[in-house]
């Protein structure tokens, strides 16, 4: 048997044909996948696990091994049971349905189970390739389905299969999809036989998960290269790199550019900083103290945990408050870490009432994002909506606009204006050496020890963690603020 492509296999070739050769031919170099991966591939499970509910004669063929997988399926198609993962293989061409759903005499349905909230381009494929290697065999696809998640389904006690799925009619859509698709897959084989390709830059609009050869690709470019440009078009990237125009500094004056990309190429040159005082100053003079600097930490599973909740609703589990009187005065620290498997968004609502005060200004870095949690917060507990509406959102002001603005831009934020890149550039803190440093990191570790099996020992070490992160997290935001009045000499 020469070497199988599967439809994981299909979607890499019509993403990255270096990618689809690099794994069926040197799979060693692909790394292991990180723990945001592995935490998709378990929703992924669960989302498969609860769809499976809605077919009580269904037979699960999952767990077999893949030789068992083929024969059993031959056998079992006969049954005209749905079937679960029903592995399929002719002119070495696998696929393995999500559930394949026995109608009319001798027809068959395709369901394919995602944990998405809405069908996309990606997933059609997926399905295109299922119905081609079904079809091949001599089963009759009669139509194709995908089951996605709900986002409207609000969980009331324990979870109901049907009101969390919404199963569209995708037919259509993969019949277009299925056009040319035997001479996709006959071009992949011959990828696969030859020599490992070159990495095409067009590649780059079709990927859509994380990329081996797009990450070589990136590391390979010299410092300042135009793909560190602020929000500018991947498009418009790459017609540079075609050009020749590899670094910022290449760029010539006669391409287009808007006024936070044309800092950046000026300062290509020669790096340094560009500051716009008077705005730097009209931000720092509409900031009335004490200062609340607040960060929050939030876990979204995509299947609700507790009563009232929707599907990816955001549960926030962390928050992080320093407070401070007057410019350059002590810092006072309050936090608030949820424990236990009960909802405990009502106490870190109520804490953030008991600490926020009546005046001053709550400092956040990207304002959306807090505003979001408070929003959903005061709607689920409807008797803080006039705290919220009256008091704590008029008063929220968002550092993160002088760097998104580029009134401060320093070159060594390499076109980003997130907090992990302006931290080091405006001060000594670093997140380097602690045990969790990104945030979804501290969100993964926050599911895993307080709601999963784990050792008192393990969670504390994690609740530690955890703190020493969400509290460098608004330690930040002092630090940059201390800066930014240096910076303007007041």
């Amino acid at each position: 048997m020469g070497r199988l492509l599967t439809k994981s296999k299909y979607l890499i070739g019509l993403q990255c044909p270096k990618l689809l050769w690099i794994a069926l031919n040197d799979k060693d170099r692909i790394p292991e996948p990180d723990r945001f991966a592995k935490q998709k591939f378990e929703t992924g499970h669960l989302i498969g696990e609860l769809a499976k509910e809605l077919y009580s004669e269904g037979i699960d063929l999952s767990n077999l091994e893949f030789r068992e997988n083929l024969e059993r399926t031959k056998e079992i198609l006969k049954t005209r049971k749905p079937l679960f993962e029903a592995g399929i293989l002719i002119d070495n061409l696998f696929s393995r349905a999500d559930v394949l759903v026995p109608v009319e005499k001798d027809e068959w349905d395709i369901v394919e189970v995602k944990s998405s909230t809405s069908v996309k381009d990606i997933h059609v494929k997926d399905v295109a390739f299922q119905k081609l290697v079904y079809e091949k065999k001599g089963l009759k696809i009669r139509k194709c389905f995908l089951m996605h998640i709900n986002n409207e389904y609000v969980k009331s006690g324990e979870i109901e299969p049907k009101e969390l799925f919404v199963q569209t009619d995708i037919s259509e859509e993969v019949l277009i999809a299925s056009e040319g698709i035997e001479e996709r897959v006959e071009k992949m084989f011959e990828i696969i036989s030859g020599d490992e390709p070159e990495f095409s830059i067009e590649d780059i609009l079709t990927i859509e998960y994380d990329n081996l050869c797009l990450d070589e690709f990136l590391d390979n470019l010299p410092e300042n290269n135009v793909f560190e440009m602020y929000r500018m078009l991947t498009k418009k990237k790459i017609e540079l790199y075609k050009k020749g125009q590899i670094r910022i500094a290449d760029i010539p004056e006669s391409v287009k550019l808007n006024d936070k990309q044309k800092i950046q190429r000026r300062l290509a040159f020669d790096g340094g900083v560009h500051i716009d005082k008077d705005s730097i100053k009209s931000f720092l003079g509409s900031l009335s103290y004490p200062i609340y600097y607040l960060d929050f930490e939030t876990i979204n599973p995509a299947v609700p945990k507790f009563d009232g909740m929707k599907p990816y609703q955001r549960i926030p589990f962390q928050f992080s408050l320093h407070i401070q009187d007057k410019p350059g005065g002590e810092l006072k620290h309050v936090s608030f870490l949820a424990d236990g498997t009960d909802d405990s968004r009502l106490k870190f609502i109520q804490s953030l009432k008991d600490n926020l005060g009546e005046k001053g200004d709550i400092l956040v870095y990207n304002q959306g994002f807090e505003k979001g949690v408070l929003n959903e917060l005061q709607m689920a507990f409807p008797e803080f909506e006039s705290w919220y509406v009256e008091n704590i959102l008029p008063r929220i002001k968002d550092l993160w606009d002088v760097f998104r603005n580029f009134w401060y831009y320093d070159s060594r934020q390499k076109g980003s204006a997130s907090i992990k890149a302006v931290l080091p550039v405006m001060s000594d803190l670093s997140y380097k050496g602690l045990e969790i440093s990104e945030g979804m990191d501290a969100s993964l570790e926050y599911e895993r020890v307080n709601f999963g099996n784990v050792s008192e020992d393990e969670k504390k070490k994690v609740r530690d963690a955890l703190g020493k992160y969400c509290e460098l997290d608004t330690l930040a935001e002092v630090r940059i603020l201390e800066k930014l009045y240096d910076v303007v000499g007041n």
